[in-house]
């Protein structure tokens, strides 16, 4: 009986902390968002950004799969997306992200079209809520690791390599991707 009150007692403690999470103040997030918005690429200055690949796993933006016609605003993002239309991409996104605040894939392009408009400190922000939500995350491991690239912290692109490896058991098109955007990094800061 002293077992079950403790059980209960804890679980009933873990909800409320789990929902005072989810509703209070993240000053983690705000400090990483102040960080990189501040910080200008130092080693990459000399490096046209344009040069390195930005994401070779976004082709398939196109397409309209089945789950992005449930929400018209994200379909509407994801076509935007693919016309490279970043400002008319974060627009829709965030309509959808209103009415769909846990989806992963939609904070995840939200800090794609960002990124594309050299706004490095919000797209780190929706990237970083988009792992929160999903640590394995394959995609916004990726663009983490390339934005990493564009800050000039190679090393620390190296670690969501590494996550991407472990998450990927076999070669992943994410992997593939990162894996080219550091080579082409390094060949480019050889130069």
């Amino acid at each position: 009986m002293v077992r079950s009150i403790a059980v209960a007692t804890g679980l009933v403690t873990l909800v409320a902390a789990l929902g005072l999470y989810d509703l209070g103040p993240q000053p983690w997030r705000d400090a990483v968002t102040v960080w990189f918005a501040a910080r200008e690429p130092s080693k990459v200055a000399a490096i046209a950004l344009d040069e390195l690949p930005m994401c070779s796993s976004m082709a398939q933006l196109g397409s309209d799969a089945d789950w992005a016609q449930l929400d018209p605003d994200f379909a509407a993002g994801k076509r935007a997306l693919a016309a490279e239309d970043w400002t008319g991409a974060i627009a829709s996104l965030k309509l959808a992200a209103t009415r769909d605040p846990r989806n992963a894939d939609i904070l995840n392009y939200i800090g794609y079209a960002h990124r594309r408009l050299r706004q490095l400190g919000p797209a780190m922000q929706h990237y970083q809520q988009a792992l929160a939500l999903n640590r394995r995350h394959r995609s916004a491991h990726e663009h983490v690791g390339e934005l990493h690239l564009l800050l000039g912290e190679p090393a620390k692109a190296e670690e969501q390599l590494a996550l991407l490896e472990e998450i990927c058991l076999i070669p992943c098109e994410e992997l593939g991707g990162l894996k080219r955007s550091i080579a082409a990094y390094k060949g480019l800061e050889m130069r």
